[in-house]
């Protein structure tokens, strides 16, 4: 699997970097981002949406992206779409 890197945050430092990547083979995006606060960990949760059970299952992550990073993950929807 050969990831496409579309980009960094435009603000990162040495210890901060969030990332984003295109998975072309699954036609995924690749996030990476911070991990949230216990707070808001706890908020993601406990919400319940129709469709939704409540918590996080194992094989899933809660991360934050921040907002400047729109452009690279609207570029990597472009990327992944037909």
């Amino acid at each position: 699997m050969a990831l496409l890197f579309v980009g960094i945050d435009p603000n990162t430092g040495d210890r901060q970097s969030p990332t984003v990547w295109v998975d072309r083979e699954r036609r995924e995006l690749v996030l990476q981002g911070w991990k949230p606060t216990p707070e808001i960990a706890a908020e993601c949760a406990a919400t319940e949406v129709p469709g939704h059970a409540k918590g996080i299952p194992d094989n899933e992550a809660v991360i934050r992206i921040p907002a400047r990073m729109v452009r690279l993950i609207r570029e990597a929807c472009d990327a992944v779409e037909p």
